[in-house]
């Protein structure tokens, strides 16, 4: 993971969450006094190697962290005979990956308690498990999360029904309009993209999709699209979680559906949603000073639920 740029003593594990499937885990065990574990559940596109920086943050303020490569995408198993296009058969398979991270890391006696800081697609895989009552988090943590899915007006009110019509047609497997095999950080400039405001981050971004094609992704099928769309709307109907949680946006938000974020923070009783001005859509890519308020939010509600 010498491209991750993230902090000594990172491994790598492949998992097989069920037959035919391989994900992979990346873990970093953080100081050796750690107090506690992160488990950074990553968006649609990423890879664990872009998070070595979370982990030296985390690190530097005294915790592990897990990163995971989810079906579909990074160096994980993919299911389509293009491996750029980004699918999923049923969104419950990602809870799949995660029940096979969660065993993993019980046999890797990672650090407790252990923290969910879902990022994006992550935030949306994040909630389910934490509407279990089974899960084993202590806290949450969420930037951008997927809990709505920006749609253009005329479409988004009949978007449940358009989606379970959609997901298993015989166009389910094609790209949404103006979507393709490129990579984001490939295919855009640096100028006015959705990401972030910082060209460093953005650089490193581009620096990792160029050292290792093979972690990239394409835009999402059209099947990706409905299924996610089902999910949120599923999510939006379930109560809150009764644990801490802290969920940050971008105040340029442009990929996920702010108001379905603000509504599920209005009824998360022990929840508090925070804004950074001028920021896009990921807030661990963004400049030193809103990465650093984040973390510094994140861990202060991790450490209040210890």
């Amino acid at each position: 993971m010498q491209i991750a740029r993230g902090p000594a003593g990172g491994r790598a594990f492949w998992l097989r969450p069920e037959p035919g499937v391989r994900i992979r885990l990346g873990v970093w065990p953080g100081p050796e006094d750690a107090r506690g574990t992160v488990f950074l559940l990553p968006g649609r596109t990423e890879y664990i190697e872009k998070y070595g920086p979370a982990a030296a943050e985390f690190a530097a303020r005294g915790y592990a962290m897990l990163a995971v490569d989810w079906r579909g995408q990074g160096l994980a198993t993919r299911p389509l005979a293009d491996p750029m296009k980004g699918h999923v058969g049923r969104f419950a398979e990602y809870q799949t990956d995660l029940d096979a991270v969660i065993a993993a890391a019980e046999a890797l006696a990672l650090p407790r308690p252990w923290v969910v800081l879902g990022h994006s697609m992550g935030g949306a895989i994040g909630l389910r498990r934490l509407l279990a009552a089974d899960h084993p988090f202590a806290a949450a943590a969420f930037s951008a999360p997927m809990w709505g899915i920006s749609l253009p007006a005329p479409v988004s009110w009949v978007a449940p029904q358009l989606a379970r019509a959609l997901r298993d047609s015989k166009l389910a497997e094609g790209y949404p309009p103006g979507m393709d095999a490129r990579t984001y950080v490939l295919r855009d400039p640096f100028e006015d993209n959705k990401l972030t405001t910082d060209a460093q981050m953005w650089a490193f971004m581009v620096e990792q999709a160029g050292a290792e094609p093979a972690l990239t992704l394409g835009g999402p099928t059209l099947h990706w699209v409905a299924e996610g769309i089902l999910e949120c709307a599923e999510l939006a109907a379930a109560p809150a979680p009764d644990l801490p949680c802290y969920c940050a946006l971008g105040g340029a938000e442009r990929i996920v559906h702010v108001p379905a974020v603000i509504a599920q923070m209005a009824r998360w009783p022990k929840g508090r949603l925070e804004t950074h001005p001028g920021a896009e859509h990921e807030l661990m890519m963004e400049g030193p000073a809103t990465r650093a308020r984040f973390y510094d939010a994140c861990v202060a509600t991790f450490e209040a639920a210890r």
